[in-house]
């Protein structure tokens, strides 16, 4: 309703409507440009224009009043609408251009509509001549195509377009010699495409062989990669284990993701292989193609598995194997991606003729191995091998029996080297105790082994109770378990800590401790040496948890495993029975040495009228030899073994002095000679007491100290030194006295006793009634010894 009244207004107004619709316009910032096309429509640009500058007058009184507040904006919006009129301007003869334009394009239509219609005219008149010649220039097309496709080397669209003009056009050709000549060139074309194809194979063959070991030593690359990713993430996690288990960490996940799609790296084209197949395929001649390839593969295979007598294997293995795993890698491409090209059965047989011969040539190359680290090095790269074709789907399974029934021979070959090195170690060790003046020297030799006596860094220099010997021979045993773990690793066997620790106890029994009982009996080893030794063995003995902790380490096996009472080494107990034949020796070499000072008593004046003023001069030499011996053997023995030796020494000691009065050379003896025997028995007495003390032995609740040691020299000395020796029959006295004195040597000795000196007035001058007693009490106990016997 209020619609029609405004546009009557507005029509009354007639250009003050319009121009204030423009102002409102322009005021919006709406576009002005169907407001310029209508104006140019109804044939009044010059009033839009007189509109224009109306509104623009406007604009300039409204920016007058705005000037003294905004003269800069005022500056701005001038130069703004300045632009505009240009515009406007441009606008306007744009518009008369386009619309001449139009006009001139109007004229030119109208001319091409009347050559369209003559055109029309035209070709109606040679429809029918077309149709009749449409077939021929398409078949002759196809024939260009389809030469064109064969010069690019495209063969299967030739062939599809063969076929095209074969079922389509050929027999619809209205020439009857074209149609022969076409008939006639499609077989020639199609075994020209089949020479070509199979001659592109034939170079496809001989560049893939060429390129397989490159195939292989990538793969097996990755494959090694992969191993050691395996081997950092399992330490990680054991570690992580061992944290939680003790309490000092918290186990952090992580998640790694590789691209390990061996497409995407292995990179090598099977595109003359597919093509071959599909054109074969095509031409109908699918299974030779298939069997032509099978058999051309299988001679390759044949000349790689050959092997060159010039050059060692030991050079040539990586080689040999990685030429065979490219081979076997492009086969499970071929098999997987060409369309039947190959058969399951086929790539197995072929599998199984390789395996047959990598098993001999492994066999044959491993009997002639000379050193452990060669077969180490060839072991590795087979099982890379293994792990590499396993990913593939192949049965490496006789290749690991292989290496499985080849350990023992490493295993010899790794004694040998260490029997090696062990009898040089050996040779080499001046068997003095080793110091420690640094600290990475202590950690190198001692920590780094668990052979510290107490977790508490000791002050430096430190002096070891061991000599060189054993962290040498730690070192090796160490190697050896690293070296064996490394060859049983990556094999058949999942858990093969079992096998590992048997040859650890080979190696510490037939070779260790062989070697230290050899120098434990060699001649020229001596009291320090075989001290040095004994040492050594209890040292090596306590390492024995070591090493089986360490080859559970290395095996992936808890470390409870290791400590389980059941799972000890063998070779711990053989080594205490060596340290034991160690001992035997050390006292047989320490009595061998008390003799050579006990022969000093022969200078002894048995038969002398008064007793010595001082000790013999032998038993200070005795005492030295002593001293120096405990000294050393506190230092590096353990106080029971220090113990045995010193004991074992003294009552060596004892047993001289009783065999030197019982020996020939003894004819007769006097109690003053016997006083002189008291006298070295009470200087060594007190030297056997003080260092049974001051060794600690007397914490060691011992029933017997060094002094007891003397017990039969002491008692003997005691005996004839006794105003009623007599009583030595009594049973009482005798069990509470001389309990360790035996009849016969008793009787042997008191018949050389003789009580008073041979002086020509001695029996009737020096005599007194003491000596008489002594004297007849001596008589009665030698005629009752000689009665008892």
């Amino acid at each position: 309703m209020n619609a029609k009244p405004r546009r009557r207004i507005i029509t009354e107004n007639g250009d003050g409507g319009e121009e204030s619709v423009l102002s409102t316009s322009v005021r919006n910032g709406e576009d002005l440009g169907p407001i310029v096309r209508l104006a140019f429509e109804g044939g009044k640009p010059d009033a839009l224009l007189h509109q224009l500058k109306n509104v623009a007058k406007k604009k300039e009184i409204e920016i007058e009043d705005l000037c003294k507040l905004h003269y800069e904006d005022f500056i701005i919006a001038v130069d703004e609408l300045r632009g505009v009129l240009v515009d406007a301007d441009k606008l306007k003869n744009s518009l008369l251009t386009e619309n001449f334009q139009l006009q001139e394009v109007g004229s030119s239509l109208l001319i091409k509509l009347e050559e369209l219609l003559v055109s029309y005219s035209i070709k109606r008149n040679v429809t029918e001549a077309i149709h009749m010649s449409k077939i021929c220039v398409k078949v002759a097309g196809l024939c260009v195509k389809c030469n064109q496709h064969i010069s690019e080397g495209k063969f299967y669209p030739a062939l599809k377009t063969l076929d095209l003009i074969e079922k389509d056009y050929l027999k619809d050709v209205p020439v009857k010699a074209f149609r022969k000549v076409i008939e006639k060139q499609i077989p020639a074309i199609k075994t020209h495409i089949e020479k070509k194809v199979t001659s592109e194979f034939n170079d496809w063959l001989v560049h893939i062989r060429s390129k397989a070991r490159e195939i292989g030593q990538l793969a097996i690359g990755q494959a090694a990669s992969a191993r050691q990713r395996d081997e950092e993430m399992g330490a990680r996690q054991k570690e992580a284990e061992e944290q939680t288990r003790s309490g000092l960490g918290e186990c952090v996940y992580a998640l790694d993701i590789e691209d390990a799609d061996e497409d995407l790296v292995l990179k090598f084209d099977l595109t003359p292989v597919y093509r071959a197949h599909h054109i074969h395929t095509c031409l109908g001649v699918q299974k030779q193609f298939c069997q032509y390839y099978y058999e051309n593969r299988l001679m390759q295979l044949n000349l790689d598995l050959q092997i060159s007598s010039m050059q060692p294997f030991l050079e040539s293995h990586q080689t040999f194997f990685s030429q065979i795993a490219g081979y076997f890698i492009v086969e499970d491409r071929v098999l997987r991606t060409a369309g039947g090209l190959l058969s399951s059965s086929k790539v197995e047989t072929i599998w199984e003729t390789a395996v047959a011969k990598m098993t001999s040539v492994l066999g044959q190359n491993f009997s002639r191995m000379d050193a452990a680290s060669h077969l180490l090095l060839i072991k590795d790269y087979v099982t890379l091998l293994c792990s590499t074709l396993r990913r593939y789907g192949y049965q490496i399974t006789p290749l690991l029996e292989i290496l499985d029934n080849s350990r023992d021979k490493y295993h010899e070959l790794l004694l040998d080297e260490c029997r090696k090195q062990i009898t040089d170690i050996i040779a080499n060790d001046t068997y003095e105790q080793m110091v420690f003046r640094k600290e990475y020297e202590y950690n190198m030799s001692v920590l780094a082994f668990q052979l510290q006596t107490s977790d508490i860094m000791p002050a430096f220099p430190y002096i070891a109770p061991f000599s060189s010997t054993v962290p040498d021979a730690c070192r090796i045993v160490r190697s050896f378990i690293e070296d064996s773990v490394n060859y049983l690793s990556y094999g058949g066997h999942m858990n093969f800590y079992d096998v590992v620790r048997k040859y650890v106890d080979k190696l510490l029994i037939d070779v260790l401790n062989e070697a230290l009982l050899q120098s434990i009996h060699s001649s020229t080893t001596g009291v320090s040496q075989a001290m040095q030794i004994a040492a050594n063995i209890t040292v090596l003995e306590q390492a024995c948890d070591f090493f089986l902790r360490q080859a559970a380490k290395l095996c992936g096996i808890p470390a409870r495993v290791a400590e389980r009472p059941q799972a000890s080494l063998t070779a711990r107990v053989v080594l205490k029975t060596s340290r034991d034949a160690a001992y035997i020796e050390l006292l047989n070499l320490v009595n061998l040495k008390v003799d050579e000072v006990m022969a000093l008593a022969e200078n002894i004046n048995w038969i002398a009228d008064e007793a010595p003023p001082s000790a013999n001069e032998y038993i200070n030499e005795l005492i030295i030899y002593l001293d120096t011996l405990l000294s050393t053997a506190q230092q590096i023995l353990p106080l029971d073994v220090l113990y045995k030796v010193g004991s074992g020494a003294l009552e060596h000691v004892a047993y001289s002095i009783v065999t030197a009065l019982l020996s020939d050379s003894v004819k007769r003896f006097t109690v003053s000679a016997i006083m002189g025997i008291d006298i070295d028995l009470k200087l060594l007495e007190s030297f056997a007491e003080e260092r049974f003390h001051s060794a600690g032995l007397s914490d060691m609740h011992k029933v017997a100290n060094f002094k007891d040691c003397l017990v039969e020299a002491r008692q003997l000395t005691n005996l004839l030194l006794s105003n009623q020796p007599e009583n030595f029959m009594n049973p009482v006295i005798r069990e509470r006295y001389y309990n360790a004195l035996d009849y016969k040597k008793v009787a042997s000795i008191c018949d050389k006793f003789k009580d008073a000196p041979d002086t020509l007035f001695g029996s009737l001058a020096s005599r007194n009634t003491k000596q008489n007693a002594r004297k007849k009490s001596m008589d009665t106990l030698k005629r009752r010894l000689r009665d008892f016997n």
